[in-house]
């Protein structure tokens, strides 16, 4: 996957907490097909010896798709499996040591969620920014105060990076905040949650191209 082709469209984030236990790798590969663009694992409570079975496990269901995995903040681990890039947060290891870790044929993305820290970004050479969050969500416990859709709006103007939003988004929001000038929406709990991934997905991505259509 080039850096080239990506695509912010629908960017799935994982958490197994809340897949109703059901199988991580059959709810993303079910996302796969109904056409997710994006994967980022997120794995907060494991060990490195399983997060990276469970990224090996994925980058094979994706490679099939042509769909880039991320990796959060993990870049042993995104360098262990090859993925196709890591996202890392603002109190992660610094953007410049990442890129040098990384090489300059992955992707590397990196969280804003303050007006100052996008303005920061600009200065970095990443490869996109996550606006976080747009609204209060309860799959992050340590994010500050909400954007908003005027507050996305802004970061989106000011920065000159490409841009996905996440924080509480569903099907219900989804046009508001394609309205921002966003390049593309980050889902947790509207695909891993859902009883059917795979139309969750397809209908996620429908309101999506509707709303670049209209903007």
């Amino acid at each position: 996957m080039s850096k080239k082709q990506l695509d912010l469209s629908l960017y799935l984030v994982t958490d197994r907490t809340l897949t109703h236990g059901r199988d991580i790798c059959n709810i993303v590969e079910q996302a796969a097909q109904g056409g997710v663009t994006c994967v980022q694992l997120r794995e907060k409570d494991c060990d490195t010896g399983e997060f990276i079975l469970i990224a090996q496990q994925l980058k094979q269901i994706l490679d099939t798709y042509n769909i880039p995995l991320i990796i959060n903040d993990r870049i042993d681990v995104a360098l262990a499996v090859d993925a196709a890039g890591v996202h890392i947060g603002q109190n992660d290891m610094p953007y410049q040591l990442a890129r040098k870790l990384m090489g300059d044929d992955k992707i590397i993305g990196l969280s804003i969620e303050t007006i100052e820290e996008a303005q920061a970004a600009n200065l970095l050479d990443v490869d996109y920014i996550g606006i976080s969050p747009i609204f209060s969500t309860t799959t992050k416990n340590d994010i500050k105060t909400p954007f908003g859709i005027e507050g996305a709006k802004k970061v989106v103007e000011l920065s000159r990076h490409p841009s996905v939003a996440i924080g509480g988004i569903n099907l219900a929001n989804t046009t508001d905040v394609m309205s921002t000038g966003i390049d593309g929406i980050a889902v947790v709990s509207a695909i891993v949650s859902a009883a059917n991934p795979q139309e969750s997905t397809q209908e996620l991505l429908n309101k999506i191209s509707q709303s670049k259509i209209n903007r």
